[in-house]
């Protein structure tokens, strides 16, 4: 088992706490929770954070989500598990964290997510995307451990 690398959270409190700032609007959105963490849960696995792959799968089964549908995230597309809005917001979510591997037009990415949401959920889903990749990096660079709780 690898160990943190820094005390990242008391080596830089006020970006920090910033951050949690952030989370504690987004937390507050109008995507609702099961949304939010689908979303949170697969940006971690693609980016390969296993801090917060952990800890959004952990909140999913608290708001009562199946473990079929959790264990089925990263096939999002070959199921139909996911209802539209979830599986544009899925596809959205890629899209803005695999930048560097799609340079082509995200025009038919932007349509299908302005078919299932409204231009202030577009932008609390872009806000719940970028935090949490900022969240991944920081997890994954400093090493942050999983909680060794089992998840129920």
């Amino acid at each position: 088992m690898s160990h943190p690398r820094l005390n990242w959270t008391s080596i830089a409190p006020k970006t920090y706490r910033a951050m949690i700032g952030v989370n504690a609007t987004l937390a507050e959105s109008t995507l609702g929770p099961i949304l939010s963490d689908l979303v949170q849960t697969r940006v971690s696995q693609i980016n390969g954070c296993a801090f917060c792959l952990d800890m959004h799968a952990r909140d999913l089964r608290k708001h009562g989500e199946s473990w079929q549908r959790i264990n089925s995230l990263s096939t999002w597309r070959e199921t139909d598990l996911y209802s539209a809005r979830e599986q544009a917001a899925l596809n959205w979510a890629e899209t803005m964290t695999r930048l560097a591997d799609r340079h082509s037009d995200r025009d038919a990415d932007f349509a299908a997510l302005q078919a299932e949401f409204s231009e202030q959920e577009i932008i609390e889903l872009c806000w719940t995307i970028a935090a949490i990749n900022s969240w991944n990096r920081m997890a994954i660079g400093m090493r942050a451990p999983i909680s060794a709780e089992p998840i129920a």
